[in-house]
C-alpha cells in the first residue's frame, strides 16, 4: 500500500504540522529537525509531543521523517564549514563528532520520529575517501545503538561533488572485504571493483558444499554458512570444497525466527529491515490469536498467566565448544551484534578471542577456563544461552516463553577517547555516573580493573558531581590511569 505526505513546516508548532498534514489527507510527513538553514531549534514539551502523539494515532498517520538542516556539511574540506557538525575536543586531538546529529537523533528519538535524513555533503578539496571517512567518524560519535531511529542519507549521486555513488566509492575506500547474497549485486561487484574480495553472506542460505562451490566458481573468496546446519554438516562442507575456500559460521548472538537472516516482520510492522542491521526484534513480541468470525475478540496462546513468546529464542553461545568448531574447519567466527551496544560487541569478541587463543595454546588450558567463559560473556546483555542447530534439530527447550527481556550484568558508562596532560579521560557519557562511584575499565587483553571515579569536570571544564544526561561530554579523573579506546562498566545491581 502507498504511503502518500508531504513536508510540512513547523514555525506555527509542531502539533500545528501533524494537524495540517491530516487534513490533507496525508498519512506521513517530513519535518525539518531544526533551522533549515541555520543550527537554532526548539525543545518541545511535553505537552506538545503529547498532542503531536495523539495526532497521529488518531488519523492513522505512519512512519515520519525528519530533515536536518542544509547548512551541515559534515565531508567539507574547510574545517570552518564543517565546524557547525563537528565539534573540537581538545586543542591538539581532533575528534570528529556530529554534533547536530547526535542532538537531532536525541531529540527526534524523544518525539519517537522513525527517520532523520541528512545529507553527506560535499567533498570538494579533499575528495570520496576523506569524505567518507569524515562522515563515518562522525556517524560512529553520534549513534550509541542505543536510539530507535534510524539515520538516512540522502544522497545526489550523478552532482558530481557529493558523496553518493556505491561501487565505485567503495572501489576508492578500499574495505578488505564485500559481504554480498544477491548474484545480481555480486556480478556489478565483480565488474566494478573485482580486487575486492567478495563473501556471501548467510542470507543467500548456504546449507551444502554445492551452494559453496558455486559461489567459488564466481569468484567469492569466503561463504556464510546458514544458521540451520549441524557441526557435522559443516564439517562435511568443509571436507567437499577447497581449503583456499573459506567457511565462516554464527557463534553467538540473537538467534532469528527466520535463521538464516531473511526475516520480513520488522520491515513489515515498523519499516525498519532487519536485512540492514536495524531489527527492532518482533519475534519477541507478545502475540494473540485472531478468529476470522469473531474480529476484535483476541484468543492468547497462553503458557501461563504472563502468555506466551512464540518466536522467542534464546541466544546462541558456542563459547564452550570451540574444539568441535575448529575441527569442523570454520576459519571465521561470527558473532552477532546487531542492535547492541559497544560493550556487548567488545565483551564478547573479548572473550571469544581469549578461549580461541587458549585452546591453540592448550586444550587443558582453554577446558580449565570454562567457567571464566561463561562468566565474562554472561556480563552482557542476553537472553538465556543455546547452541542452536550445531548439535542436531531445535526443540521446545531452545525458545523463551514466558518473558522477552533480556539478563544485564553490566551498565556501559562510555569509551575513552582522549587523556589530556592532566589524566583526565575524555568520554562520551552513555549511562549516569558519580564521583565516587567505584567502576570498571575493560582492556583489550581480557583484563579487567576496577577504579574509582576521583573528579569530572563537564564540557566547560566545570566540576561536576555526576553526569545524568545521554551523551554528554565529561572528563575523568580515575584512580588508575586508563588508555585510550579503553571501555568503562559499572555492575547493573549497583545503579
Amino acid at each position: 500500500m502507498q504511503t502518500i505526505g508531504t513536508h510540512m513546516s513547523i514555525a506555527k508548532g509542531l502539533d500545528k504540522a501533524a494537524e495540517n498534514a491530516a487534513g490533507m489527507g496525508a498519512d506521513t510527513m517530513q519535518i525539518f529537525s531544526r533551522n533549515p538553514r541555520g543550527s537554532s531549534y526548539k525543545d518541545y514539551t511535553k505537552e506538545e509531543i503529547s498532542r503531536f502523539q495523539k495526532i497521529r494515532e488518531e488519523n492513522g498517520m505512519k512512519t515520519v521523517l525528519a530533515h536536518a538542516p542544509y547548512t551541515l556539511n559534515a565531508c567539507a574540506a574547510d574545517e570552518s564549514i564543517r565546524d557547525f557538525a563537528v565539534r573540537t575536543m581538545t586543542e591538539k586531538t581532533y575528534e570528529f563528532a556530529c554534533t547536530v546529529i547526535r542532538e537531532d537523533i536525541r531529540r527526534m528519538d524523544e518525539l519517537k520520529i522513525e527517520n532523520l535524513v541528512f545529507h553527506p555533503g560535499s567533498h570538494t578539496g579533499i575528495g570520496v575517501q576523506a569524505g567518507i571517512k569524515n562522515i563515518i567518524a562522525g556517524l560512529d560519535q553520534a549513534l550509541t545503538g542505543e536510539e530507535h531511529i534510524m539515520v538516512l542519507l540522502e544522497t545526489m549521486s550523478g552532482k558530481g561533488t557529493e558523496i553518493g555513488s556505491c561501487f565505485e566509492e567503495l572501489k576508492e575506500i578500499k574495505p578488505d572485504a564485500l559481504i554480498i547474497s544477491d548474484p545480481g549485486v555480486f556480478t556489478i561487484a565483480k565488474e566494478v571493483c573485482p580486487e575486492i574480495e567478495i563473501h556471501i553472506s548467510t542470507q543467500a542460505n548456504n546449507v551444502n558444499y554445492a551452494d559453496y562451490l558455486f559461489w567459488q566458481r564466481l569468484g567469492a573468496k569466503r561463504v556464510v554458512s546458514a544458521r540451520e546446519l549441524s557441526v557435522k554438516e559443516i564439517k562435511e562442507i568443509r571436507a567437499n570444497i577447497p581449503d583456499d575456500l573459506e567457511i565462516e559460521t554464527f557463534v553467538h548472538g540473537a538467534m532469528c525466527i527466520s535463521y538464516s537472516g531473511r526475516c520480513l516482520l520488522s520491515n513489515y510492522f515498523t519499516g525498519r529491515d532487519a536485512n540492514l542491521g536495524a531489527c527492532t526484534h518482533p519475534c519477541r513480541w507478545k502475540y494473540h490469536i485472531v478468529e476470522e468470525s469473531r474480529p476484535g475478540e483476541y484468543l492468547p496462546i497462553e503458557e501461563n498467566e504472563r502468555g506466551t513468546y512464540i518466536f522467542n529464542s534464546k541466544d546462541l553461545c558456542m563459547i564452550e565448544h570451540i574444539p568441535d568448531l575448529v575441527d569442523a574447519g570454520i576459519d571465521s567466527f561470527k558473532i552477532e551484534g546487531r542492535m547492541k551496544t559497544a560493550l556487548y560487541v567488545a565483551d564478547v569478541a573479548r572473550t571469544y578471542r581469549q578461549a580461541i587463543d587458549d585452546y591453540f595454546e592448550s586444550p587443558k588450558l582453554y577446558e580449565s577456563k570454562k567457567e571464566y567463559y561463561m562468566e565474562e560473556i554472561s556480563k552482557c546483555t542476553y537472553r538465556q544461552f543455546t547452541t542452536g542447530f550445531f548439535y542436531g534439530p531445535t526443540t521446545h527447550e531452545t525458545q523463551i516463553y514466558d518473558n522477552n527481556t533480556y539478563v544485564r550484568g553490566y551498565v556501559f558508562l562510555g569509551i575513552i577517547r582522549d587523556i589530556d596532560k592532566e589524566g583526565y579521560a575524555l568520554i562520551e557519557q552513555k549511562n549516569k555516573f558519580c564521583v565516587g562511584d567505584e567502576i570498571e575499565i575493560m582492556k583489550p587483553s581480557g583484563e579487567n580493573v576496577m577504579v574509582k571515579v576521583l573528579d569530572m569536570k563537564n564540557e566547560k571544564g566545570e566540576k561536576v558531581e555526576s553526569c545524568p544526561h545521554p551523551g554528554e561530554l565529561v572528563r575523568i579523573l580515575l584512580s588508575e590511569k586508563p588508555e585510550i579506546m579503553n571501555l568503562i562498566r559499572v555492575k547493573e545491581e549497583s545503579k
